[in-house]
């Protein structure tokens, strides 16, 4: 009734990026053929907790309709999905809905891109850097683990990218993003914030009610809770 497609993955391959995520490819089971694909896509992935189903949104990396194909990035940490990750293997599967996801960049072509993330939403924020025309960026990364600024994002010559120890909470990000944004350099920006949900909620403020941006200019999703 709600428009949701379901589909089942099946693992191909697993690939460690890093101490603490784990990357797995799978076959779409025809979900790129039938739903397309677009800039930051993500699906609802289920898990198995305690006999309960628990769903978990992930962003498609490196998708490939032609082959039905992407790889799916896990930081593992405590829960569902970290559990299954951890052992997930060749052969494995994957049960998938797709429903809810979308992008849309404002009508006139960004002058300039801020995007606030952390490691969980790395493939959304380079997905973001590949479809923004060449407008330059400026990330602010929030990490936990020294090993996390190892992993991989896309970054052009030009953009800025800034790696934000976490600290008191997401305080420290928040204040970083803050800063990093004043009242006379926020025309013709385009912010995506796609952190942990207190941080996210206080930065968007900031730049609605302090900064008076516009709300389509800001596309905000809360990725996890502390």
């Amino acid at each position: 009734m709600v428009g949701a497609k379901d589909f089942t993955l099946k693992v191909t391959g697993r690939e460690e990026i890093g101490p603490h995520f784990v990357r797995l490819h799978v076959n779409d089971g025809g979900l790129l053929a039938a739903c397309g694909v677009h800039p930051t896509m993500w699906i609802r992935l289920w898990f198995d907790g305690g006999g309960k189903a628990h769903q978990r949104a992930f962003t498609l990396v490196d998708p490939d309709p032609e082959a039905g194909t992407f790889s799916l990035d896990f930081a593992l940490h405590e829960g569902s999905a970290s559990a299954w990750a951890r052992g997930a293997q060749p052969g494995d599967i994957l049960e998938a809905t797709v429903q809810g996801s979308r992008f849309d960049l404002p009508e006139s072509r960004p002058e300039r891109v801020f995007a606030v993330g952390d490691p969980a939403s790395i493939p959304a924020i380079n997905s973001l850097l590949e479809s923004v025309n060449g407008a330059p960026a400026v990330v602010l990364m929030e990490y936990v683990h020294e090993e996390d600024r190892e992993l991989p994002v896309a970054t052009r010559p030009g953009d800025q990218l800034h790696w934000v120890p976490r600290g008191s909470d997401g305080q420290a990000l928040v204040d970083a993003a803050s800063g990093a944004v004043s009242a006379d350099g926020v025309h013709g920006n385009y912010f995506w914030l796609s952190c942990e949900a207190a941080s996210v909620r206080s930065i968007s403020k900031y730049l609605r009610k302090d900064l008076g941006v516009d709300r389509k200019r800001i596309m905000s999703m809360a990725y996890w809770r502390s």
